[in-house]
């Protein structure tokens, strides 16, 4: 039998130096440790955790003592790519993560003595990696009786770190979480196992949970477009605007490669970017990495956690903001290594990153913000339109009871002798015709739990003289609220986005159980006679006979069926088609306003201040 020896292939100062500093966070040398299994080829890494150890075991190769594998692997710091052949893995052609090979020593950041225990076709090897040796460099060798697995048999290694600095504190559905965020290309056929205890979790499905979570998202290239199926929106009408699909982000770049040799090469970025629908809830247990990030990988390993510091401004809604980019040139064998010494991010000075920022700063990181605000938007008229179909069944419910109550009131009044029994039963019938009929009634709920209580009518040429007739309303003390203003450029006063505009406004010109109407204000010109929505509701507003007031743009002479016998207000335009007023009808503006302010119960400024805001509005000629 071969006496086995193991001599580590670096000096005992340098290792004492490198190896306890070499990482500053657990997850950090857990996923060293599962690169240096995915580049073994393993199919499964089970990450084993106990009181008193550590251990990263898989199924890969293992590694052979008689065929140099070991020796190889105690070569410290040699390069593991240094040809494209040799950049892809033995048998399954995997894209090599390891290049530096000072992986293997990142368990000696959390423990000072490493069982690394190995296993080629039932031939096994181990020993024990410490940051203490001697000037022999030799390591001491475990006994092959002494060479177990928990869960691998024939082929595979165990590295396994005895009374570790760092303990895994969370659960281990947390643990996967914060794993998967480092290691995010586990699949069927790369399966990750988290035990502890009795425990067992697998991450073979990779952030699936993360992007049904999403607000929008945005998927680059090719590889990353099937992750979309998993996006789920309430908006199915908008859903093209919360899910995009583009293509690779290509960018070409000059720089000197290993054999000082100036070329130009391809920056491709792969990858996607979202952001949440809520943060609420996301915090409970997840203490060591933040939610929001965009991390980039090359060769499908982390190269660093979280640019967003660096690309974001600092703005409230960057915190729903989640990435992952892949940028495999950054891994490209015949390029300098641009990675940094504690593996934990890239030099900034390099070409490939730099590039990588001001993408992701100038356009990816603008355009998913954008749709993040476009799902704030829908889901506040979603809100508002839920709020409206409550106050509807609560205004219809309403009427129906005090109807059916008031006339078995009155019925039971003009007989004699009328049980209660009798009293429910005629009830029941009124109920019954009631729910029939009532539609044919013309019943209206109110349409918002703070009923509009004004409705700017215009056309969208005239939306100069519109826009004053709006600010000076809130100038008064009429909330947003309050007004219905379809062209405006707030929000609040449009019609929900989902509404259809006929239909909306139907509602508030027939009169509901609130028995409110609402007041009309008319801003008129030649534009209203070739407006099919104007005339609607101009005749709207006669039939129900709603109180109006009229705001003209000089020549057009308002006509019946609107209230053209009392004064209106007139405005004008020059030659330009700017427009102004003459010093009369901006009194005669800011009375009318002032009046229907009154009559709705608003608080309304003085004539002083009134002028005043009106002349820093429009051109008031003396």
């Amino acid at each position: 039998m071969i006496q086995k020896e193991y001599k580590l292939n670096i000096s005992p100062r340098i290792l004492e130096l490198l190896g306890p500093s070499l990482y500053t966070n657990i997850y950090y040398v857990i996923a060293e440790l599962i690169a240096n299994a995915y580049d073994a080829d393993a199919e499964n890494v089970y990450i084993i955790i106990s009181n008193d150890y550590i251990a990263v075991e898989d199924d890969g190769d293992g590694m052979s003592y008689k065929n140099g594998d070991v020796d190889k692997y105690l070569n410290v710091a040699a390069i593991s790519r240094s040809t494209k052949e040799n950049s892809t893995t033995k048998n399954k052609q995997r894209l090599k993560m390891g290049r530096k090979g000072v992986g293997k020593l990142a368990a000696l950041s959390i423990s000072e003595k490493v069982y690394v225990k190995t296993v080629a076709n039932g031939e096994k090897s181990g020993f024990i990696l410490s940051s203490h040796i001697d000037e022999s460099r030799n390591l001491i060798p475990i006994p092959d009786e002494e060479i177990i697995f928990e869960r691998v048999e024939n082929n595979g290694t165990a590295i396994v770190m005895q009374n570790p600095k760092y303990k895994f504190v969370n659960t281990p559905k947390t643990i996967k979480k914060n794993i998967i965020k480092i290691f995010p290309m586990v699949c069927e056929n790369f399966k990750i196992h988290i035990i502890k205890g009795k425990e067992e979790i697998i991450a073979d499905d990779w952030n699936k949970d993360t992007i049904c979570d999403l607000a929008a998202l945005i998927t680059i290239g090719d590889d990353f477009h099937a992750i979309g199926s998993h996006f789920v929106t309430p908006f199915e009408s908008r859903k093209q605007d919360l899910k995009k699909a583009i293509a690779t982000k290509e960018f070409p770049i000059t720089m000197m490669n290993n054999s000082q040799q100036k070329r130009t090469y391809t920056v491709k970025i792969n990858g996607w970017i979202g952001v949440y629908k809520t943060t609420r809830g996301r915090k409970a247990e997840i203490t060591d990495f933040p939610d929001n990030f965009i991390s980039l990988y090359a060769n499908k390993k982390m190269g660093e956690f979280n640019i967003l510091p660096v690309v974001g401004q600092n703005k409230l809604n960057e915190v729903y903001v989640v990435g992952q980019l892949h940028i495999d040139i950054f891994e490209l064998t015949e390029l300098p290594d641009m990675a940094l010494s504690n593996r934990q991010g890239y030099k900034t000075d390099d070409p490939r990153y730099q590039v990588v920022l001001d993408y992701v700063r100038n356009e990816l990181l603008p355009d998913i913000l954008n749709m993040r605000k476009l799902y704030v938007d829908l889901t506040k008229e979603k809100k508002k339109e839920n709020k409206l179909k409550e106050q509807k069944k609560r205004e219809e419910d309403k009427f129906r009871e005090n109807t059916s109550r008031k006339a078995v009131d009155r019925i039971s009044k003009q007989m004699e002798n009328i049980t209660e029994k009798d009293q429910e039963k005629i009830k029941g019938i009124l109920d019954d015709e009631i729910n029939n009929n009532s539609p044919d009634m013309g019943i209206k709920s109110v349409i918002d739990s703070q009923k509009k209580k004004i409705l700017i009518s215009q056309t969208y040429s005239d939306k100069d003289l519109a826009d004053i007739v709006y600010e000076m309303l809130k100038f008064n003390g009429v909330p947003g609220e309050d007004i219905i203003y379809t062209n405006c450029d707030d929000e609040v006063s449009r019609i929900p986005e989902e509404s259809g505009i006929y239909d909306y406004l139907r509602d508030f010109f027939v009169e509901s159980y609130s028995t409110q109407k609402i007041y009309v204000l008319f801003v008129t010109s030649h534009n209203s006679k070739v407006s099919w929505g104007a005339l609607t509701e101009v005749g709207a507003a006669w039939i129900t006979q709603v109180d109006h007031k009229v705001f003209n743009i000089h020549d057009f002479r308002p006509e019946h069926p609107l209230d053209d016998e009392k004064q209106w207000h007139t405005s004008f335009r020059d030659p330009d088609g700017n427009l102004y007023m003459s010093s009369l009808s901006a009194d005669i503006f800011c009375q009318k306003i002032e009046f229907v302010c009154n009559q709705l119960g608003y608080a309304f400024n003085s004539r002083v201040r009134n002028r005043q805001k009106l002349d820093s509005l429009v051109m008031v000629k003396k």
